[in-house]
Parts: structure tokens; C-alpha cells; sequence
């Protein structure tokens, strides 16, 4: 698979088969995806990989918690402006569609929200941390490295999602990873084999006009 073929088959999986992933695949990616540019050779991603039995623990783990905390960071702008409000509000439009939810059935909304925090039936996943004392261009970062992995994944036949909703868990993350305090949770990462029958996995987010957001100047 060349590099543009895996841009272009690349998408968010939000449903998967219980088909195992050897962790050793996922070194080997996360190994490769190390060499993703990183400003002044820092490279800041910190990862916590959990699989199989580990995965399992988690999610017990998880369901033993049940004070609610304090989020890492706010995942969207809490005045999200034009073009983006749009955008974002379309995304989770055609998705509810595929599954059929209709706006007014608010639990059914919730009930799919709360999927996240089973990975979408995953079999194995990572989180990704990075240190408090980083800026943005190091959690820019963050960014580069994933993004790498997830086209590696896709090579390698995997199916991903990337996960900012676990920055709404990070004490109880922190704490079952065992991460030091310095450490801060970025992202968690769904990694398995798509259910290509799932219909949620039919959404193919829209992209943006290049007059949108590109402009060349003469």
C-alpha cells in the first residue's frame, strides 16, 4: 500500500470484530511511528498499551469508577465559531443517521457516547500521555506521531479510531496505567479489525473545499 492509498482509506472505525491483535504487531508500528517529525528530537508521546487480559482489567477498572472528574482540557472551544460548528454538527448527524437514532431519542445519543468507553468493542487499544511542562508545538506533536500509526495500522490491515474523549477519564486512566504525575492524558487509541458490516463504519466524514482553507499567493 503506498502512502496516498492509506491517507485515502484511513477513517475513524467505530465498530470492531473481537478478532485479537498481537501486541507485538502493535510495538512494531508504534516503533515505526516513533520516526514522525518531532521539534528538537524531543519526542514527547508517552504510550501505555493495554491487550487482551489488560484490556479486559481496564474495563473493569473503569466500571468500578464512578465519581466524576476533572477533564484534562476541553476537547472543542466552548464557542465553536463558522465554519466548524457546521462541521462538526454534520459529522454527528450523518452518524446517528447510519445507526438509525433519530435527535429526539436523547438516550439512545447517550447510550452510543458511552461506546467510547468500551473502545467500540476494540480488543486493544493505547493511550497516549505527554508531559505538563510541554507547549503546543510539542502536543503538534502528539499529532504527527499518531497520525503516522494510524497510516502504519491501515498498512498493516488494522482498523483505528483516535480517542480525545478519554482526556474526560484521566485520573482514572492515570491511575490504572500506572503513569507518573508529570504525565498528562492526550488521547486514547481503539486499534482492532473493522466489522466491515457495522453500518456506523459506512460514514465517510465530508472534507472541506481547498478554497476553504487553502489560498496561493501570486
Amino acid at each position: 500500500m503506498n502512502v496516498s492509498d492509506a491517507v485515502a482509506s484511513r477513517k475513524s472505525v467505530r465498530a470492531f470484530t473481537d478478532k485479537k491483535v498481537d501486541t507485538s504487531l502493535i510495538l512494531s508500528l508504534l516503533e515505526k511511528a516513533a520516526r514522525a517529525p518531532s521539534g528538537g528530537n524531543l519526542q514527547p508521546w508517552r504510550i501505555f498499551v493495554i491487550n487482551d487480559a489488560s484490556s479486559r482489567r481496564f474495563q473493569q477498572f473503569l466500571a468500578s469508577k464512578t465519581e466524576q472528574e476533572d477533564p484534562a482540557y476541553d476537547v472543542y472551544p466552548a464557542q465553536l465559531s463558522e465554519p466548524y460548528r457546521s462541521s462538526r454538527f454534520k459529522v454527528g448527524e450523518d452518524m446517528y443517521a447510519l445507526l438509525g437514532i433519530p435527535r429526539e431519542d436523547r438516550g439512545g445519543r447517550i447510550r452510543r457516547l458511552m461506546e467510547n468507553y468500551q473502545f467500540f468493542g476494540a480488543p486493544s487499544a493505547f493511550f497516549c500521555f505527554v508531559d505538563h511542562q510541554m507547549g503546543k508545538p510539542q502536543w503538534s506533536d502528539l499529532g504527527m506521531f499518531l497520525q503516522t500509526f494510524m497510516l502504519l495500522a491501515t498498512e498493516a490491515g488494522l482498523a483505528t479510531c483516535a480517542q480525545e474523549i478519554w482526556a474526560t477519564r484521566p485520573q482514572t486512566v492515570a491511575e490504572f496505567v500506572g503513569a507518573p504525575p508529570e504525565l498528562g492524558i492526550f488521547c486514547g487509541m481503539a486499534i482492532g479489525y473493522e466489522d466491515t458490516e457495522a453500518p456506523v463504519n459506512k460514514l465517510i466524514s465530508e472534507r472541506e473545499p481547498q478554497s476553504t482553507f487553502i489560498k496561493v499567493i501570486t
